[in-house]
């Protein structure tokens, strides 16, 4: 049985919840709380698998709560509220103090669309219960002093000046983002090509979230552009994104791959041709398999790749998948892919 613990200051709210989750007959409903405060008191004694929870509560909300949770008893946490419908800066809030996912909280309306929410909110509860977490990460400038320890497996990881950077991630991948970006220093000399799978009306949110850490300007691509140093670029939502014979980024609304559109695949193999020993192919924390192949492809053509390794993965399923396909060069924890990265930036300057 996968044990779960509602928090959340509206009766109501939780007596829904509650309903929804009935329906699966994996999951138990083992505690309820009304604040953050209350829940940290009962977590000990319910120990809960995952753990849903309000954004707005009094005493103790849903944000401090997460981060208290990740300090004390880490363990999965789904945010449900109305906060997040439209991909506000409240959700990367959330993901920042250790939460891996969000749900809208279900409103009232026909049965088709309560049916449908119940659904997504128990696939939701199950995929959390296998998520791997971890106490919150250290700040920033931390990971920095640390992994600029890091340098001889840098240095050797390719002979090769390098013309830009490809990253791909999914679940956890906020989170690993924000901390590999945030060691860029403004004058990196490489482009930065980055597919995230996000829900629809999160990007834009997502890259305010990302610019307030990165010295670089975090942007969505432009058809046609060519991609420039000091950039950090991101598809738009619901295409895929690839390089053209030029060089330059182009849209394409092919069918989705893997699941996805933007596909981490479809870019990757672009990368791969396009820049051949000069790409710097990087896979993060993730669910399924988008960007194994794609990985392959990069070091198939004589590039550099760098998987995020289990244990600082929320989710080792993308990484994984390359590892098995004996696509990754180097698998590296997760404070040591920005350094990496960062000297092989540096070496690009020398070598270019």
């Amino acid at each position: 049985m996968i044990k779960v613990l509602l928090v959340d200051d509206s009766p109501l709210a939780l007596t829904i919840l509650k309903r929804m989750l009935s329906t699966a007959g994996d999951i138990e409903v083992v505690g309820t709380a009304k604040n953050g405060e209350e829940a940290l008191r009962v977590i000990p004694e319910l120990d809960p698998k995952v753990i849903l929870t309000d954004l707005h509560m009094p005493v103790m909300d849903g944000l401090e709560f997460t981060k208290e949770v990740m300090d004390r008893y880490p363990r999965p946490i789904l945010v449900v509220s109305v906060s997040v419908r439209e991909g506000s800066l409240n959700v990367f809030n959330l993901i920042g103090a250790g939460a891996v996912d969000v749900f809208q909280k279900p409103k009232s309306g026909l049965e088709a669309e309560y049916l449908q929410e119940t659904e997504e909110l128990v696939k939701k509860v199950r995929i959390l219960s296998g998520v791997h977490v971890f106490r919150r990460a250290k700040p920033s400038s931390e990971f920095v002093v640390r992994s600029s320890e890091f340098k001889e497996g840098a240095s050797r990881l390719t002979n090769n000046a390098s013309r830009i950077v490809a990253i791909g991630a999914s679940t956890g991948g906020p989170q690993a983002l924000q901390q590999i970006l945030a060691q860029m220093p403004s004058d990196f000399r490489l482009p930065i090509v980055c597919v995230q799978h996000i829900g629809e009306m999160f990007l834009a949110g997502l890259i305010e979230w990302l610019q307030s850490v990165c010295q670089l300007k975090v942007r969505v691509a432009q058809d046609g552009e060519m991609p420039a140093a000091g950039n950090v670029y991101f598809p738009r939502e619901g295409t895929h994104l690839v390089l053209d014979e030029g060089g330059r980024f182009r849209y394409s609304m092919g069918p989705p791959v893997n699941g996805h559109r933007p596909s981490i695949t479809v870019t990757f193999n672009s990368v791969a041709e396009r820049c051949g020993k000069g790409a710097i192919g990087v896979l993060l924390t993730g669910m399924g398999s988008d960007g194994a192949e794609g990985m392959k492809a990069i070091a198939d053509a004589g590039g550099t790749t760098i998987v995020q390794d289990e244990m600082t993965s929320i989710v080792f399923g993308m990484p994984k998948q390359a590892i098995e396909l004996n696509a990754a060069e180097k698998v590296l924890p997760l404070y040591e892919i920005g350094a990496t990265i960062l000297e092989m930036g540096r070496k690009s300057k020398k070598e270019g």
